[in-house]
């Protein structure tokens, strides 16, 4: 094996547990849902972040902030859109719906990432684009239907767990769009950084209005996972890994995400992986796949 082959097969590590992490940390939301609430797990995940990151960060930031100011409002719109919606929206879905269709319906997210840039960044999608995005749509409502399309009409707890879910991958597909749109010139560390203090400061009015949930021996662990390795780990893993892969190859590994966490659910938490996931992940992934099919070049 020459230099070069190691190598991409370090490199092809780094988004495979990326994407392992967030896959174990959708488990992680259904079982401590149990526990404690959407907003307290969600606040005290973006502290503990904060509280590891700062020593590092912060001369960073004080060095870097006459090109940090100018973006405070580009900063602010990212943080609410990606850790504060999806995260509370995707905590709170947990309360109503199994991991393993949060899974399936993440995995949504590139096919709202083409229909969000449609809008925002004027890309006309190619026909395979199109097609793809059906084919998910479909497979993501035999999903939530359980199989039974007149099950749609019936809106049970599961059906409100997997519209917030729906709904919370919709804001992260805005967050990777306006991402790519405004281009942020500062270093990426950094920008996670603003977006995790922004975060904090988003949650401190609706902690004083609602209050929190203690911490206890049912939820610390668990709120200890979510600060340290969903919130630092995986992003910075996934930095390197498009630094090293590239974005689009990097992307083709999130589609491993419903795997990963039907199999962690089925493991740690015993639910069941029935006929209906099978049909509609198959569809929803299908779909995905035709997604990213490549445009022809013009002659």
């Amino acid at each position: 094996m020459t230099q070069q082959q190691k190598t991409m097969w370090w490199a092809m590590l780094l988004p495979l547990t990326a994407v392992l992490i967030w896959s174990l940390n959708m488990t992680v939301n259904r079982y401590v849902a149990d526990y404690i609430s959407p907003l307290s797990i969600s606040f005290y995940r973006w502290v503990l972040a904060l509280l590891i990151l700062t020593p590092l960060m912060w001369p960073k930031v004080r060095k870097a902030w006459p090109e940090i100011r100018p973006h405070l409002g580009h900063l602010a719109v990212l943080s609410a859109l990606g850790m504060v919606l999806y995260q509370g929206l995707a905590y709170t879905s947990a309360h109503y719906t199994s991991a393993t269709n949060m899974g399936l319906i993440n995995a949504f997210i590139p096919i709202f990432t083409i229909i969000v840039g449609i809008f925002l960044l004027h890309v006309r999608p190619t026909l395979m684009a199109v097609i793809g995005s059906i084919l998910s749509f479909i497979g993501l409502m035999y999903v939530m239907g359980q199989g039974q399309w007149a099950h749609l009409l019936d809106a049970g707890d599961h059906y409100i767990g997997d519209l917030l879910m729906l709904i919370a991958v919709f804001f992260y597909a805005c967050y990777g769009v306006l991402l790519k749109k405004w281009q942020i010139q500062i270093p990426l560390l950094v920008s996670l950084y603003m977006q995790i203090f922004l975060a904090v400061l988003y949650h401190i009015p609706l902690v004083l209005y609602s209050g929190l949930d203690a911490i206890n021996s049912n939820n610390a662990a668990s709120i200890i996972y979510a600060g340290i390795f969903p919130s630092i780990a995986a992003p910075f893993l996934w930095m390197m890994a498009v630094q090293q892969l590239g974005p689009n190859r990097s992307s083709i590994f999130m589609n491993l995400m419903p795997v990963f966490t039907a199999l962690i659910a089925y493991l740690w938490l015993s639910e069941a992986w029935t006929i209906y996931h099978s049909i509609g992940g198959a569809i929803i992934l299908v779909g995905i796949l035709l997604a990213q099919y490549p445009a022809k070049p013009k002659v």
